[in-house]
């Protein structure tokens, strides 16, 4: 069967239209007379121009439609698990647009990388096979195969991978609120799959003893240490501002023995003790509020302050006894956390509380003041002393109460810490395994301590001088090496 001479002409002369296919279908007759529209179809393509050159043309629009949309599968991975979801709850709280979309796509993270996965794969399959295709039309079967996979792999690397992946790391929130909605939508037209897939790898994660958790909510608490290194680095947060967060990091890994006030430095006044007498013994001692003990230290009954005590001397009504103004406190175990002691602190509102050890033995004094040092810094009065007094780059002068984490910290040294001492001090003693005298020294993986200053049996200064280079394997863990003192003025002087 032939075409009728009208429709041979419209096929040389310009595309057939409706018009044409009404004129000309009544022609086109089987033998039964009957029109038969499938055969004229086929008629027409028989004599439409489809060669190679249309394939590979056709194809190459295909492989760039894949390519997009390889590149929007793989930035959106990148743009999606790089957003916190701390910042996406502060996005959706502002009311930013389709950060509510974002927000469900995270909450299943699993289901989510399954939807990216299997689009991303689909579209490289794909872009695999027509590129096989095409270059099929101009080379051998093993020349194709190799030409196209090289091919495909340059391009999906280039255009599908680095390059819309950079973009995403670049502009991660951005990115990640724009294609919000057609991720959301590739999660529809491809639920069989992904319901599918996402039930086959849980089952298999079950079965290795892998975790179906993606990601957690929040960055740990190390990871926020980490970043407040960086930012000190790249110059974000200044030294002090580093220091202070830090301080808070370690508050509650602190105990109160670590902060407090030994006993050797506690000031306190007897019970039957005058108002007056207590009133000098708190100007002289310049404290605001000191303990009132019974027979001894072990046995603190409460606390006045100078405030009561000028207050009940000049407008109290006749004679009052110390025991009247005095105001209850806590007695806390000197392993108590301070975060723990400052929240009791506050409930009760007090300013200060006593420290005993398991005996029951009272092992210092723990101030508002103390604690809020540990985050702010030294509180200086005004004829207190600097912890550190920087000599040279090599020698710093230490007061002997200074944590030994203080310590390390401001030297950049590695002093051990032990559960039997908490300051530079108990170290000392602790590696000389004796009391010492001013102008001892003792060495510790290259570092020099000497001592400054002592008051009785307590060390009040050292010198700490630093190696100029580390020294490895010399003198590590080495206990005391002692050397003859440059002086010898005799001990509590």
């Amino acid at each position: 069967m032939g075409l009728s001479p009208p429709l041979a002409s419209l096929v040389v002369d310009r595309p057939p239209s409706i018009d044409d296919w009404t004129a000309v279908q009544p022609t086109i007759e089987p033998a039964g007379g009957v029109v038969d529209p499938s055969a004229a179809v086929a008629s027409v393509l028989q004599t439409l121009p489809i060669n190679d050159a249309t394939v590979t043309v056709a194809g190459a629009l295909a492989i760039a439609v894949l390519i997009a949309l390889s590149a929007f599968f793989s930035s959106s991975e990148i743009a999606m698990f790089s957003l916190a979801k701390h910042r996406i709850d502060s996005l959706v709280e502002d009311g930013v647009p389709r950060a509510g979309i974002v927000g469900e796509l995270k909450a299943n993270p699993h289901r989510l990388l399954i939807t990216i996965l299997v689009g991303n794969n689909i579209v490289n399959i794909a872009m695999s096979s027509i590129a096989t295709a095409i270059v099929s039309l101009y080379f051998d079967p093993g020349a194709a195969v190799l030409v196209s996979t090289f091919g495909i792999t340059t391009l999906v690397l280039l255009f599908g991978e680095s390059a819309p992946k950079s973009y995403a790391v670049e502009n991660t929130e951005s990115w990640a609120l724009r294609i919000a909605r057609p991720l959301k939508y590739s999660e529809y037209v491809l639920l069989p799959l992904v319901v599918v897939f996402d039930y086959l790898t849980r089952v298999i994660n079950k079965v290795t003893g892998g975790r179906s958790a993606i990601e957690t909510s929040y960055i740990t608490r190390d990871e926020i240490q980490d970043l407040i290194e960086t930012g000190e680095r790249e110059g974000v947060i200044e030294e002090e501002e580093r220091e202070m967060l830090d301080r808070i990091f370690r508050f509650n890994q602190t105990i109160a023995k670590e902060v407090m006030t030994p006993r050797l430095d506690m000031t306190a006044v007897p019970k039957d003790a005058t108002v007056d007498e207590a009133i000098e013994t708190c100007v002289q001692s310049d404290h605001e509020r000191v303990p009132v003990y019974d027979g001894n230290l072990d046995n603190i009954i409460g606390i006045v302050t100078i405030r009561d005590l000028v207050r009940e001397k000049h407008y109290g009504e006749g004679p009052v006894s110390l025991i009247d103004i005095v105001q209850p406190t806590l007695h806390v175990p000197e392993s108590k956390n301070v975060d723990e002691l400052l929240t009791e602190i506050q409930d009760n509102r007090l300013r200060m509380v006593i420290v005993i050890d398991e005996f029951g033995t009272t092992e210092g004094l723990v101030t508002l003041e103390d604690m809020v040092e540990e985050i702010v810094g030294d509180i200086l009065e005004d004829d207190e002393e600097e912890a550190f007094e920087v000599l040279d780059e090599r020698e710093t002068l230490v007061r002997g109460e200074v944590n030994i984490d203080e310590v390390n910290e401001m030297l950049g040294l590695e002093l051990p810490e032990g559960e039997e001492f908490e300051t530079l001090a108990g170290f000392i003693f602790n590696r000389a395994g004796r009391l010492v005298e001013e102008g001892e020294e003792i060495t510790y993986d290259g570092i020099v301590i000497r001592i400054e200053q002592v008051d009785n049996t307590r060390i009040m200064k050292a010198r700490i001088t630093t190696p100029e280079e580390p020294e490895a394997d010399e003198g590590e863990g080495e206990a005391v090496d002692e050397v003859e003192p440059s002086e010898s003025p005799a001990q509590g002087e």
